[in-house]
């Protein structure tokens, strides 16, 4: 694919940079390496992914030739189970489960589990002064409980607190962390992009504060018989404008076109949702893989200025789902190549003449804001657009961003009280803070938790040593044989089950959100289990028995049956709770000693002596100017220790900012560049309604977007 031949290209030419930076005693094997065999690493992706991962990607597989989606459902539980039980990650946290405190009437923003709709901010209701108090923010979940689907949220919220006494104001201010690395929604596929740009454009459909879809710039559409043709309307009168405000084009079906192409030149990890592994756009595998350069064979088409038409290769269950991703954002054609952008084979994004996306003065603006400002590391600003289609039923009207570096643990709590802020979630130490002021028992409230899914990611092929963007950062202290040793027992699935076994992941959550909701936010999967349920009665092979799960089964029940068929010791579904989440299913000290004991007597046959006085070192990317993530790393490494009795060492590699721990760990494109051992700084967002987005992710070959984290592809 395109994106194969990219990133290859990419790793290539950062061969001569990324030399192994190893610790004392390795200068000169790290000074020779200067090059890098692109053809052997490319084998050994491939080899490794085959031994680790090979049966998740059969199941998986088998899963795609299902007939019905129940059945689907059902075979992807048992792919994920797989992949659990491979031991090549672990899973951390989802977003929320945290005490928190608001000016922000709870689910007056779009909740859905996948998209990236839940990061428009448009419909907010934000109170002008004073705090919500706890009781009020209950209240107001039952009232959205009570009057979802009907389109009543909005009045009825606005008017409970109107009746409270409260004051509503037009303004959002938020604290964020990483400044966008791009403004091209359609060239990322990295939230801290993606979570910016959502609000300077529309997309067809996008789901509203009640969690239904609605018309955006699409008014309506068709589908046909078979499934396989979607045609949409195109609003009339909607224009695009640039940063200033001015009239640049109008929206029409060709926008569409243009940017599912440039998403496909672009190749910076969306494609593969429009591939076969995704909704299978007709003609875009042909295209991505260079078989042809004629756009027009791939299925999507504007009939006319205002009626856009979609093909499939194959019906897709989640096809409309979809439409609230950047993948099928559009983009002005006009706008583009007056930017200095090109399609096909031309497509140049380092070219001097190339400007679009490079900040947001160089974007056209379709949606509710424009950005008026954008200061890196200090501010960003979103304005309304005078313009916008729809400006007459937006709450919010000016957007304020404000960076946070995380290196003082109180400073989002001290700007939410001084009304810097419009919410803050309360830490381990703003927690005590708020008690001591009495915000805590009047109006802290434990946030809803979400569909993310952040992982720990074992590196089974580790090539980066050092920063791969500054050989200086991040560097780590093993030896050559230290790091040796370390990737054999990386190689082993016992040693990796050990490790992922032996963190007491409670201890490490109460370093950031507190020992009371320590739990509240803990994942057991990647796939939340009551992500989907079967809709019909399905009978499946476990390991080789015929097992019949009824219809309306959670996703979760059938990875547990899976789980435990394999005899991992894992608890990944609560039947009673019918959750996945909220208990620590993995920490098992007593089966992590059986796995690790597995994992010495393996390794000793291929001469690899594992001990108290030889252990193995694991690198773990640390933000030590943070005090809560550097105690995180911290309950980490004294956790694995003493399960481990020293047998396994976790190494804290300084990372002094959090630039240097985004690079360490987050901002890599390939496998080559992952500079960790083991990293927690990275996870998932569904981007549509199926389990299939959480898989699609771990695929070989270049295809899937997370495997990178093992170091391979």
């Amino acid at each position: 694919m395109k994106h194969f031949a990219k990133i290859l290209s990419l790793v290539l030419a950062l061969s001569m940079l990324c030399s192994v930076a190893l610790g004392e005693g390795a200068q000169l094997a790290a000074e020779a390496q200067t090059e890098v065999d692109m053809e052997a690493y490319e084998a050994a992706s491939t080899e490794i992914y085959d031994a680790v991962l090979g049966e998740f990607y059969q199941e998986y597989l088998a899963s795609k030739e299902a007939e019905d989606v129940s059945e689907r459902y059902a075979l992807m539980a048992i792919a994920e189970a797989k992949l659990l039980g491979s031991g090549v990650m672990i899973p951390l946290e989802s977003r929320g489960g945290q005490y928190a405190i608001t000016r922000i009437a709870p689910r007056s923003g779009n909740t859905t589990l996948w998209g990236n709709d839940a990061d428009r901010v448009h419909q907010f209701i934000i109170v002008k002064d004073g705090v919500l108090k706890t009781e009020e923010v209950e209240e107001l979940r039952a009232l959205w409980n009570e009057v979802h689907g009907t389109g009543e949220y909005d009045a009825k919220a606005k008017a409970y607190l109107t009746e409270k006494g409260y004051e509503l104001t037009d303004v959002y201010n938020y604290a964020y962390s990483s400044d966008p690395n791009t403004w091209d929604v359609l060239a990322t596929s990295k939230q801290a992009d993606s979570r910016a740009i959502i609000n300077t454009y529309d997309g067809l459909y996008e789901y509203d504060e009640e969690n239904v879809q609605q018309p955006a710039l699409a008014t309506g559409y068709t589908v046909s018989e078979d499934g396989l043709t979607y045609t949409f309307t195109i609003r009339e009168g909607a224009v695009w404008v640039d940063s200033q405000g001015r009239k640049v084009a109008d929206v029409k079906a060709d926008d569409w076109v243009a940017g599912m192409q440039h998403m496909m030149d672009a190749a910076e990890g969306l494609e593969y949702l429009v591939g076969p592994e995704g909704c299978n756009i007709a003609g875009a595998e042909a295209y991505m893989n260079g078989e042809t350069t004629d756009f027009s064979t791939v299925g999507v088409k504007a009939l006319d200025d205002h009626t856009l038409e979609y093909t499939l290769a194959a019906p897709s269950f989640f096809f409309t789902t979809m439409l609230g991703y950047g993948v099928f954002a559009p983009m002005s054609r006009d706008y583009y190549t007056s930017q200095g952008g090109q399609f096909g084979a031309d497509y140049n994004p380092e070219a001097e003449t190339y400007l679009y996306g490079k900040d947001p003065d160089h974007i056209a603006y379709n949606g509710p804001y424009l950005v008026t400002n954008s200061t890196k590391e200090n501010t960003i600003v979103f304005q309304a657009n005078e313009n916008y289609w729809n400006k007459d039923h937006i709450n919010i009207h000016t957007v304020n961003w404000y960076f946070n570096d995380g290196t003082d643990a109180l400073k989002a709590y001290n700007d939410f009280k001084a009304g810097i802020l419009s919410s803050c979630g309360l830490t381990s130490s703003s927690l005590e803070q708020a008690k001591q002021d009495g915000l805590f028992d009047e109006s802290a409230y434990v946030s809803q938790t979400d569909a993310t899914a952040f992982m720990g990611f074992f590196n089974v092929n580790r090539t980066a040593f050092s920063n791969f963007n500054d050989a200086t950062k991040a560097v780590s202290a093993q030896t050559v044989e230290d790091a040796a040793r370390t990737k054999a027992a990386m190689s082993n699935l016992h040693f990796r089950r050990a490790l992922l076994m032996s963190l007491d992941r409670g201890a490490y959550e109460a370093q950031s959100v507190g020992e009371d909701l320590k739990y509240a936010s803990l994942i057991n999967s990647y796939t939340p289990g009551n992500f989907v349920a079967l809709e019909s009665d399905v009978t499946v092979d476990i390991n080789g028995t015929p097992a019949t799960f009824a219809a309306g089964t959670y996703y979760g029940e059938i990875m547990q049956a899976q789980l435990d068929a394999d005899g991992v010791g894992a608890k990944v579904w609560d039947a009673e709770t019918e959750m996945s989440s909220g208990f620590d299913g993995w920490y098992n000290p007593e089966i992590a000693k059986v796995e690790l004991a597995k994992a010495v007597e393996e390794l000793a046959a291929e001469g690899v002596v594992i001990d108290a006085e030889h252990p193995i070192y694991i690198d773990v990317p640390t933000f030590t100017g943070s005090e809560i993530y550097n105690n995180r790393e911290e309950a980490l490494k004294q956790s694995v220790a003493a399960v481990s009795d020293n047998f396994i060492v976790v190494n804290k590699v300084d990372c002094p900012t959090s630039s240097d721990w985004y690079y360490a760990g987050y901002y890599y494109n390939s496998g080559f560049e992952a500079n960790f051992d083991l990293c927690d700084l990275s996870g998932w967002g569904p981007d549509y309604g199926d389990p299939q987005s959480y898989l699609d992710t771990m695929l070989p070959d270049y295809a899937g977007y997370m495997v990178k984290a093992l170091g391979i592809f």
